[in-house]
C-alpha cells in the first residue's frame, strides 16, 4: 500500500477511536493488533488483539476525558505511519487535567493497524491520576 494510503488508514482508526465506532475500529484493526502504552498509570501496558483493544478503549472511556484541540500531523515510510498531536484531558477519579504532547508510531501491513507504540508525557498522565495524598512512585524533585 502507498503511505497515502497508509496515512488514511491511521485517520480512519482515530476517527472510529474518536467517536466510539468499535466495529469500525476493528475493521481497521489486525486481528493481533498489540498497542504498547509507557509509564505507571491506569492505562499503560501492552494491549493484544481485539479483544484487548476494546477492553482498552473501554477503560479509557470510563476513566478519562480527553480532546484533542488541533488536528495531528502525519508523517509517513513505508509501513510507518507516526502522528505527532496534544491532548487535554480530565481524570474522571481525581477531577485533574493534564495536557499531553504525544507521538504514535502506528505500523500499518496488509490494510490494518497492527501496532501502536506511544511516546506520551507519561509524568503527566500519573499525576492526573494520582490520588491526594498517594504517591506512585513519582520524585517531583522536592
Amino acid at each position: 500500500m502507498s503511505t497515502q494510503e497508509n496515512i488514511q488508514i491511521v485517520k480512519d482508526f482515530l476517527a472510529a477511536m474518536g467517536s466510539g465506532d468499535k466495529q469500525g475500529l476493528l475493521a481497521v484493526s489486525a486481528e493481533n493488533i498489540e498497542w504498547i502504552i509507557p509509564g505507571e498509570w491506569p492505562l499503560a501496558g501492552t494491549h493484544r488483539r481485539h479483544a484487548g483493544l476494546s477492553a482498552l478503549l473501554q477503560k479509557a472511556s470510563e476513566k478519562v476525558e480527553t480532546s484533542y484541540p488541533a488536528p495531528p500531523e502525519f508523517v509517513a515510510q513505508g509501513d510507518w505511519v507516526l502522528v505527532v498531536g496534544f491532548a487535554t484531558g480530565r481524570v474522571k477519579a481525581t477531577n485533574k487535567t493534564f495536557e499531553d504532547h504525544w507521538v504514535f508510531a502506528i505500523t500499518v501491513r496488509n490494510g490494518k493497524v497492527t501496532n501502536i507504540r506511544e511516546y506520551i508525557d507519561t509524568l503527566a498522565l500519573a499525576r492526573a491520576f494520582e490520588l491526594p495524598g498517594e504517591r506512585q512512585g513519582i520524585d517531583s524533585g522536592n
